[in-house]
């Protein structure tokens, strides 16, 4: 005698005249029917079990057949997306150059290997970060194509085996390729005249009193953050703190292949909206935060400064003390009375050196000045002073009543606030440069 059973009507057949119903009740659901070739039981309780667990064994069957279907869309989705990725990878590999860095590279390592590479240690040190930063690239780029055949690969097994536990496998994989193409894509924007440098940073409190200064000292630890992140070093050059908290102003140097690169997507003024912990009515507050980013330019540049047009301060460096700090005028501001620039450095052990690294900084911001105008004058644009206040910041922090990271220029924006002071800031740098790109690809 045989008997039937499908997944979703859950009826034993008891007798040969409910199976002719389910049956019936099969057809009209349009469901899977199992015939089974075994003897009618013999008694009700027996047919009882052997019929629930054909009920069982189907209901796992048509579960699989289900995910086995859905692994097949997903596959052809992985498909898809990886087949976008053919063309912008061969653009990248255009674009870095590989076949110039390999014969660098190639030229760096015969040089390391003359027995007089390390007698200087400056030189040595310079082509060091160069090799590093060109087997860098080509590394980034090979591990790409190899992630790219990785997942071909998983994705023509998962068709052959039909298995739907590769499918996480996978989206973790396409996971991190996206985000490794991401971060090689936007270093091949880094090609301006200093994006390679290290970076100087100075920040200012404006408008907002002592929950300014607090901005200030936040802001300063989520560069930090970053930075640490990135894998470079920090060295603060000047540093003032706050009358009663934070910081009024700091300016510090990073250390890292293209520092200057990312963070002059950085300067402008930082807003930040929060319920001030400084104000005893517990009401909402606004405050402003200036951010300088200049290139540390270790060549001399073509500069002339003359010495009417400058005047130089010394003052007691500030800090926990030691065997100069607070106890010589060591430290050195230099003010460009032309343009009203003030640049400032106490961390070196001597004021010399302090001078040497201020006049450094000012030729910088002078050369970097020079530039800006001759770009204004070219395109008819006429460049103006901003204040540290209101209707002049380049990003918004919000934190109440609601929370919100915006970036007024690209229009990019998170509400994970905490993970941007934490030091997330990619998220803004890309975009900037990718804005860049494209504004000067329309021009």
């Amino acid at each position: 005698m045989k008997f039937c059973e499908h997944s979703r009507t859950e009826i034993n057949c008891l007798s040969e005249a409910s199976f002719d119903f389910c049956l019936e009740k099969a057809a009209e659901q349009n469901e899977k029917i199992v015939w089974l070739n075994r003897p009618y039981p013999s008694d009700a309780e027996t047919f009882q079990t052997f019929n629930t667990l054909i009920l069982q064994d189907n209901k796992n069957e048509n579960l699989k057949i289900k995910k086995e279907g859905e692994a097949v869309v997903e596959l052809d989705q992985f498909k898809s997306v990886l087949a976008t990725y053919t063309e912008p990878l061969a653009e990248v590999k255009d674009s870095l150059d590989l076949a110039n860095k390999e014969q660098r590279v190639e030229e760096l390592e015969r040089e390391m290997e003359a027995p007089d590479f390390w007698d200087n240690a400056e030189v040595s040190q310079k082509k060091m970060k160069e090799l590093k930063g060109l087997k860098d690239d080509m590394e980034t780029y090979q591990n790409l194509v190899t992630q790219m055949e990785d997942m071909e690969t998983m994705i023509e097994m998962g068709y052959e085996e039909n298995d739907p536990e590769l499918i996480p496998e996978i989206q973790e994989m396409l996971d991190q390729f996206q985000t490794d193409f991401d971060n090689i894509r936007v270093k091949t924007l880094l090609s301006g005249e200093y994006d390679s440098e290290n970076a100087i940073i100075k920040l200012n409190a404006g408008a907002g009193g002592t929950e300014a200064c607090d901005w200030c000292g936040m802001l300063y630890r989520m560069y930090s953050r970053w930075a640490d992140r990135k894998g470079f070093s920090m060295e603060v050059l000047d540093y003032l703190d706050g009358d009663e908290a934070g910081v009024k102003s700091v300016t510090f140097q990073v250390n890292g292949e293209n520092a200057y690169g990312y963070l002059k997507s950085e300067k402008g003024v930082h807003r930040l909206v929060r319920i001030s912990p400084f104000n005893a009515a517990g009401k909402r507050q606004t405050s402003f935060v200036s951010c300088d980013v200049m290139p540390d330019i270790e060549k001399d540049l073509d500069v002339e400064i003359n010495d009417e047009d400058i005047r130089i301060d010394t003052y007691r460096s500030s800090g926990a003390g030691g065997q100069h700090i607070n106890k010589t005028s060591s430290a050195i501001r230099i003010t460009h009375f032309p343009t009203g620039i003030v640049v400032q450095c106490q961390n070196e052990r001597s004021q010399h050196m302090n001078k040497d690294k201020a006049m450094q900084m000012l030729k910088a911001k002078l050369y970097l000045l020079k530039q800006q105008e001759a770009e204004e004058k070219l395109s008819g644009i006429r460049g103006e002073v901003t204040d540290i206040g209101w209707g002049n910041q380049i990003r918004s922090y919000v934190m109440q009543p609601y929370t919100m990271v915006k970036d007024h220029r690209t229009n990019e924006e998170t509400g994970n606030v905490d993970a941007v002071m934490d030091g997330s800031i990619d998220i803004f740098i890309n975009a900037y440069l990718k804005w860049i790109a494209l504004s000067k690809k329309t021009e």
